[in-house]
């Protein structure tokens, strides 16, 4: 973890290089709960949200519409430098509670991915669709995070049929929306379960591995920095929201979901002309730092540890002159 230590006492050290120049990426966070000390895996503090919202309103970044990210990304426009959007997955209450008054108060948009079953259920733990709609009048926009909140890669087609189809009438009938961003649950996914959200019309869809918008050319298969109680400091969010893309392509293994070949050999070529390849790191979460192979700008990641059952992250980071780093990651699953 050496390169990202360095990272954030450069960051702590006040190094930020402001810049008016236009920019071709997006960094995106993730937020679950907040003030829900009970649940620190997937809660962010209230004193850690204040200290988001300070810095995010702080003029040296660009808070858009995770809509408006997509649009612009998909067709070629350019972001103004630092673009950064907020995510909200699942719709607990303290969404409406803590983070949407501070949220509010700040003018900082925000996306919240719902599963319609935990709104329908009436669960004291999660908005109600009244508070929806409060928000949604007042300019909150809201997500498809299916029906029930499956692990996709668990189910059958028809399954994930319904889970859209469903949602989507649920969207319908109660917001008079249907949801053009998809966030899959628990970030899993695999080619042929984008393939289906592909053809159910959705513009984009995100996932939970880290990195920035803009790494690569699949809009179905979008990062986001998760925050929570571990990982959400104002350190990270400072590196995280300042972090570049890393823009590659010939991406291999091709699929996410992991079924034969274990472990993978990861690989991916750099699309531009980087001077300093030879500063990259990578790190696998069930591996810690892993074996990098440079052959110019192809890029091979090699272990020998199997991926064990679940989710495996991968994330590549190198130093840029500016302060800022290079981010690309990837979340392999083993079923």
């Amino acid at each position: 973890m050496k390169p990202l230590s360095f990272l954030i006492i450069g960051l702590l050290g006040g190094v930020f290089f402001s810049s008016a120049v236009a920019a071709s990426s997006a960094s995106v966070i993730m937020y679950h709960r907040f003030g829900e000390a009970e649940f620190p895996s997937t809660n962010t503090s209230i004193e850690q949200l204040d200290a988001h919202i300070t810095e995010l309103t702080s003029n040296q970044y660009t808070v858009l519409p995770l809509e408006k990210i997509v649009v612009k990304l998909k067709s070629g426009q350019t972001l103004p430098n630092r673009t950064v959007g907020i995510s909200i997955d699942d719709g607990y209450q303290s969404i409406y509670t803590i983070a949407w008054p501070r949220l509010k108060a700040a003018n900082l948009p925000f996306t919240v991915f719902l599963a319609t079953d935990h709104i329908d259920r009436r669960s004291l733990n999660h908005l109600s669709w009244d508070q929806i709609r409060e928000m949604q009048k007042a300019g909150v926009d809201f997500g498809h995070h299916t029906v029930s909140h499956p692990h996709l890669a668990n189910i059958n087609p028809q399954r994930l049929n319904h889970e859209i189809k469903h949602a989507n009438q649920r969207f319908e009938k109660e917001l008079g929306i249907r949801p053009l961003l998809f966030a899959y649950p628990y970030g899993e996914t695999s080619l042929s379960i984008t393939a289906k959200i592909k053809r159910h019309g959705f513009l984009a869809a995100f996932g939970q591995h880290s990195g920035v918008m803009g790494s690569s050319k699949d809009m179905f298969y979008l990062p986001r920095f998760a925050m929570n109680e571990a990982f959400g400091n104002i350190e990270r969010l400072r590196l995280v929201v300042n972090a570049l893309p890393l823009k590659v392509k010939d991406i291999t293994p091709l699929d996410h979901l992991i079924a034969n070949k274990n472990p993978p050999s990861i690989g991916f070529t750099v699309t531009e002309n980087i001077n300093n390849l030879d500063k990259l790191s990578c790190f696998l979460s069930h591996a810690g730092q892993s074996k990098v192979i440079k052959l110019g700008s192809r890029i091979e990641v090699r272990t020998h540890k199997k991926f064990e059952k679940g989710r495996t992250r991968l994330n590549c980071t190198m130093p840029t002159k500016s302060s800022r780093w290079r981010w690309y990651g990837r979340q392999f699953l083993v079923r």
